[in-house]
């Protein structure tokens, strides 16, 4: 699927929860490779070595790349860095300190589960050394395009999306502080990536709109974690979306059914599905 317009950003989806072809590996978790600025950039790695083998597929060239961005620490957006060795080595890596910590999830009366960056990718940024650059704070990756760093919580209804915590006991909720968005500014306005928006969607629009200082997006794209999200804030988060004059708007992977089922009664034409495959100009 390609969906055409001015080409300034191109994103294209490696990996995915569902795939749009046969020959694409579909595996739980994000990576979207990113053109824009003249920036060659990848977007989390997925949780193993599928989205390499989908960009052969799709016949994308991941040799050398300016960047690789990584959204938070979970093991579905990280694993795949284990699988990057030579020219694939990305010029620098862009994560938050917290994304390395151990982490759990728990539900209900079963096992914890260990959510976190598995031990072979840590090893590989260690291995990265001065490559690496933690974001605290907003940081440029070029002139026009940018990681958020640490984003403010200053919504009442929103929450990491799940039963996320620090330690395998689970008595420690873990809020994903770890937790950034990618933004590209065009003239249109902003494009907003989102790997699962556990800072929260209205929070994470919010930030970027005083920082930017922007009342409008172009688009707001990846992941939106709004699986187990109540009444009220899917109202207000499509709320928000509206009130941001989002043109573009392309859940995926942990967004869920209800939401996008939401999305696609409020937004009709400016509604974009995106599984492993998809491009999308911007």
């Amino acid at each position: 699927m390609t969906i055409e317009m001015t080409p300034s950003v191109r994103i294209t989806v490696l990996v995915e929860d569902l795939s749009s072809r046969g020959d694409l590996i579909a595996e739980h978790g994000l990576s979207l490779w990113v053109e824009a600025d003249g920036v060659r950039l990848l977007f989390d790695t997925g949780q193993s070595g599928a989205f390499l083998a989908n960009a052969r597929a799709l016949g994308i060239a991941t040799e050398r790349p300016n960047a690789l961005v990584l959204s938070h620490g979970h093991y579905d957006h990280t694993g795949g860095l284990a699988f990057l060795s030579g020219d694939l080595q990305p010029a620098r890596l862009y994560l938050h300190p917290d994304a390395v910590v151990p982490r759990y999830s728990r539900r209900s009366s079963a096992s914890p589960k260990l959510i976190g960056m598995p031990s072979a990718s840590a090893a590989a940024i260690n291995r990265m050394g001065g490559r690496v650059v933690w974001t605290n704070e907003p940081t440029r990756i070029s002139d026009r395009m940018g990681v958020t760093g640490l984003i403010p919580r200053n919504t009442t209804y929103e929450d990491p999306g799940g039963p996320f915590f620090l330690d395998p006991e689970c008595p420690k909720p873990d809020r994903i502080p770890d937790d950034q968005a990618l933004w590209i500014e065009t003239p249109d306005g902003p494009v907003v990536v989102l790997g699962c928006a556990h800072a929260g969607v209205v929070n994470t629009l919010d930030y970027l709109a005083a920082l930017l200082g922007a009342t409008h997006f172009r688009a707001v794209v990846g992941g939106m974690h709004l699986l187990h999200a109540n009444e009220e804030r899917l109202h207000k988060t499509v709320g928000a979306l509206k009130r941001y004059g989002v043109e573009v708007l392309a859940p995926c992977h942990c967004t869920g059914a209800a939401a996008m089922g939401r999305f696609e009664q409020v937004f009709s034409s400016e509604i974009v599905r995106l599984d492993a495959g998809a491009t999308l100009n911007l």
